[in-house]
């Protein structure tokens, strides 16, 4: 049970963390009431006291799915469980029954004992219902069942006290409950609105990412391309004229293509070319606009080899990439050091949190669908790696976290 709840999302604990405490709230109200003995025990009958207890520990165990359904409803639009609410509304019309028969029993007469049977039996069905209906239906059955309950405590005991305790108990109990659940499900909604605002923010930052290397290429090879082909066309017309000057024109164009070809390979550098560096303050950058906190421990990045610069760069790139697309981290640690004194060795690491459910963490992107190293991923990362005699090591780290940790020898790059 410790990996799968560990290999979960932080926001899926939250959720799940919520619904068992609500369907634990009508139970911890039951063992609370029960348990301490209140004074309807004194002089009750055990058969309606026993079934007060039975009628009530049906209802609680009815409210977990009830209040399962109705959070699927507001949280995912799920549909609303029509047959479960009536059978909810049917076992607190028999809970209700009996605390009826126990007022004419006389068994309710102690101070309180009215309101805590009351709430023993609305409590269980105001849970789920608060969920599956609107405000005004909630508060329009709960007052039908306020007015009835009351004109029957009130015959059945023939005292006035028992009546308007059954006026009141009623509303109170479904106002609590009614904060207590849609309060918790508001509080999920949020949470979940915020993080789906932040995988767009991350999508975004992709996105404006690929239109600023799509504004660059275009204003490389806009130009150059309208120009070759109007000195093409010329070059044609001329040729049909047996004009010398068509062999001059041909000329310009295969000059202004090398010179498209060149400036090309200018714009397309900055993305092959990874520059440490650079690539440690673009992943501040993009993971702080995606509401990942962020931490850069430079220790001597500047100083390292152009090869090494470059190979770490593109694992920084890579691993950036991974934790937008791939998990749901709230930080990211990012290490560079150079260790040992006879044979340094660079070293870089990598550790979010927000590991996927396989408890996996950050994957690396599917072929063909938006990896930076053309959809290779890790394994493409790992290659880069050992031509230069590194390696990449990349699995859980402590704490739920994931790792990522390229190691890269001085002595063989320099």
């Amino acid at each position: 049970m410790i990996r799968p709840w560990r290999g979960r999302s932080r926001l899926t604990k939250v959720e799940l963390f919520t619904r068992w405490t609500l369907y634990a709230v009508p139970w911890i109200y039951q063992l609370a009431v029960v348990g301490a003995k209140p004074p309807l025990a004194q002089d009750a009958p055990p058969a309606l006291l026993g079934a007060l207890v039975g009628v009530t520990s049906v209802q609680n165990l009815l409210a977990a799915p009830v209040l399962r359904r109705g959070l699927d409803h507001r949280l995912r639009g799920g549909p609303t469980a029509p047959r479960l609410t009536g059978v909810a509304a049917a076992l607190m019309v028999a809970g209700l029954g009996v605390c009826v028969s126990l007022e004419a029993a006389g068994a309710l007469r102690a101070p309180g004992a009215s309101v805590l049977a009351i709430a023993l039996c609305v409590g269980p069905f105001s849970t789920g219902y608060a969920l599956l209906a609107s405000t005004r239906r909630f508060w329009s059955v709960h007052a039908v069942i306020a007015v009835t309950l009351a004109v029957a405590m009130g015959t059945a005991g023939r005292d006035p006290i028992a009546a308007v305790s059954a006026l009141l108990a009623v509303p109170l109990v479904g106002a609590l409950f009614l904060s207590t659940v849609r309060s918790s499900n508001w509080v999920l909604v949020v949470m979940w609105e915020v993080d789906a605002s932040r995988e767009t923010q991350a999508r975004l930052a992709v996105a404006e990412e690929r239109l600023r290397f799509a504004r660059d290429l275009h204003d490389v090879m806009g130009r150059d391309l309208a120009v070759i082909a109007l000195k093409s066309e010329l070059a044609v017309q001329l040729a049909r004229r047996q004009r010398p000057e068509a062999v001059g024109q041909m000329e310009e164009v295969q000059r202004i293509a090398r010179q498209s070809q060149r400036e090309v390979r200018e714009v397309v550098r900055g993305y092959r070319d990874a520059d440490l560096q650079a690539e440690l303050a673009g992943a501040r950058s993009v993971l702080t606009a995606a509401r990942v906190d962020c931490r850069i421990e430079d220790g001597g990045a500047a100083e390292l080899p152009e090869a090494v610069r470059s190979a770490l760069g593109w694992v920084v790139r890579e691993g950036t990439t991974n934790v937008l697309r791939h998990a749901e981290a709230a930080r990211c640690t990012v290490r560079v050091r150079v260790d040992g004194a006879e044979a340094p060795t660079a070293v870089l690491e990598m550790e979010n949190d927000g590991v996927g459910a396989d408890g996996t963490g950050a994957l690396p992107a599917p072929a063909g669908e938006g990896g930076t190293t053309g959809g290779s991923g890790l394994p493409g990362l790992r290659e880069r790696l050992a031509a230069l005699g590194g390696r990449l090591e990349s699995g859980p780290g402590e704490r739920g976290t994931y790792r990522l940790r390229a190691e890269l020898p001085l002595e063989a790059t320099s």
